[in-house]
């Protein structure tokens, strides 16, 4: 686990990265920058139980989100493999016990916020860290129905206000639009 202090704000943004592409350092830039964010964790999962098994090993994947991350705040990291996670629930538990007075968000694409329902203890999530959507092609009106979206929709804060979500008690979650690329670990991997 990368090396935080007390008082940071630090954004964890997930995900399988098979392959990572120029929308994932996208997203992870465009949160450190309008979240106000000292830190992001480019967490490269071992596997997501919603997709099929990877393709590219986990080493080799870590290797590729290092060379395109190249940011001085992001630290990429896969320390979910060696505490055997499979679930982001757990890894949050996890993060937020060892990193106390920390504070931390959840970084997610739009695309991911669409289908965030399907996830292992939603709910827990969001009531656990506030949540910071990024906006992607194709998925802004699909996020913003999502059950997530509608469920806490009150917690909603206006992404002029990003830079408060940190310091915020969960739930709480904002969309921010920006860039965006139409790139897709999918359409990279073809399939």
């Amino acid at each position: 686990m990368p090396h935080v202090e007390k008082g940071m704000a630090v954004g964890l943004f997930g995900g399988s990265f098979n392959p990572p592409h120029e929308a994932h350092r996208l997203i992870a830039e465009t949160a450190l920058k309008r979240l106000g964010l000292d830190r992001l964790w480019w967490m490269v999962t071992p596997g997501n139980p919603l997709k099929r098994r990877s393709e590219a090993s986990l080493a080799r994947r870590v290797e590729m989100s290092v060379a395109l991350a190249r940011h001085p705040r992001i630290d990429v990291t896969a320390f979910e493999h060696r505490h055997a996670v499979r679930y982001t629930a757990d890894t949050i538990e996890i993060i937020l016990a060892r990193n106390p007075g920390v504070r931390f968000v959840w970084i997610m694409g739009a695309d991911g916020l669409a289908d965030f329902h399907r996830w292992q203890r939603w709910r827990q999530i969001a009531e656990t860290v506030p949540i910071a959507v990024l906006d992607r092609p194709g998925a802004s009106m699909a996020a913003l129905n999502a059950p997530m979206a509608r469920s806490y929709e009150r917690f909603r804060l206006d992404e002029s206000d990003a830079k408060l979500l940190p310091s915020l008690r969960p739930p709480a979650w904002t969309f921010i639009h920006g860039p965006r690329s139409t790139q897709s670990s999918t359409r990279l991997r073809g399939g």
